[in-house]
């Protein structure tokens, strides 16, 4: 019988601002203030980090801290397919967004002859490379390197040959090349992109339910809709962050908040069916950042209520 591991990938290296490695501790800390026994309930697994970096000097202003996040999505990989292979139903809670590579990676490991469809909840659509990135933060190119894309027509920085070499390895991890066709790439609430993106989204021709799209169509039918695109593919992965959600309705508390987007409900409806859909095989949480939430803990504390409702849903499925 399969059975949920939480894996707890307590990394922010790849994010611009720090804190969202305590964001795991932050979601612990909610459940126990409800005296709710979450954490005792499943078998769990703390992947070592190497926060420590942030500390070195950044030479690959591009893609900073590369080398790093190249060891801690490695490592997260390996989690991830030792978990799946062991017959374990992944909830992955990490810091930063840059974690979703390893999560990606390690899940296209496990089943490298399946074709897996990514349902990616975010107000960012994360498709930067080293080149096309303005801030060279990778938790903004996780996705890229999943497609195995460049966005070259679109670049603007120069890239040295050590960063290259790295970025190459990046796209890499787990299996060789990309881990999903653009086609089984859906997006949920993206509402915060740069130029380059825009221009990867429609050459991929990605979709993107707006929360606007969402609430006028209803989210039943965009997500029946964003499911019958993944018809053909054998495995999903689901990857929330917390920004996708309203800041101003919840909470100020993640790294790159953007207002107007999803209320706690929805959040929890929207993952629920697709995890009826009975094709999910790992659910992610990314980008808690407790040190920049001005309503003491609430994002964490949403963001527990939303993991306890969705991890009842995955029970039944197991």
């Amino acid at each position: 019988m399969q059975t949920i591991k939480i894996i707890k990938n307590r990394s922010d290296i790849g994010a611009g601002t720090r804190g969202s490695d305590l964001g795991i501790d932050a979601i612990e800390i909610a459940a126990i203030n409800k005296g709710n026994q979450y954490f005792n309930q499943h078998e769990f697994e703390d992947v070592e980090t190497h926060n420590e970096s942030i500390y070195d000097k950044v030479n690959n202003s591009f893609a900073k801290r590369i080398g790093h996040v190249l060891e801690q999505c490695t490592r997260l990989s390996i989690s991830v397919r030792k978990a799946l292979q062991a017959n374990n139903f992944p909830v992955v809670l990490s810091g930063d967004h840059s974690s979703a590579l390893g999560t990606i990676s390690g899940i296209k490991a496990a089943y490298p002859d399946k074709k897996l469809g990514v349902i990616w909840i975010d107000a960012h659509a994360d498709l930067h490379s080293p080149y096309t990135s303005p801030s060279g933060n990778i938790h903004g190119m996780p996705l890229a390197a999943a497609l195995n894309s460049d966005n070259l027509d679109c670049q603007i920085n120069k890239v040295n040959e050590e960063t290259e070499n790295f970025w190459r390895s990046l796209k890499n991890i787990g299996v060789e090349g990309a881990k999903l066709s653009p086609e089984h790439l859906v997006y949920f609430g993206v509402r915060s992109t740069e130029e380059p993106e825009d221009q990867q989204i429609k050459e991929m021709n990605l979709r993107n339910y707006m929360v606007d799209e969402i609430r006028y169509r209803g989210l039943s039918v965009c997500v029946q809709e964003a499911l019958s695109q993944l018809e053909g593919c054998d495995h999903i992965y689901i990857s929330f962050d917390v920004d996708s959600m309203d800041c101003d309705l919840v909470s100020y508390g993640t790294g790159t908040p953007v207002p107007k987007g999803f209320d706690p409900q929805e959040a929890i409806d929207m993952i629920k069916e697709i995890i009826a859909s009975n094709k999910v095989v790992c659910l992610e949480f990314v980008e808690v950042n407790p040190l920049l939430d001005t309503k003491g803990n609430v994002m964490a504390e949403t963001a527990f209520e939303i993991l306890d409702e969705v991890t009842s849903s995955i029970s039944k499925y197991l």
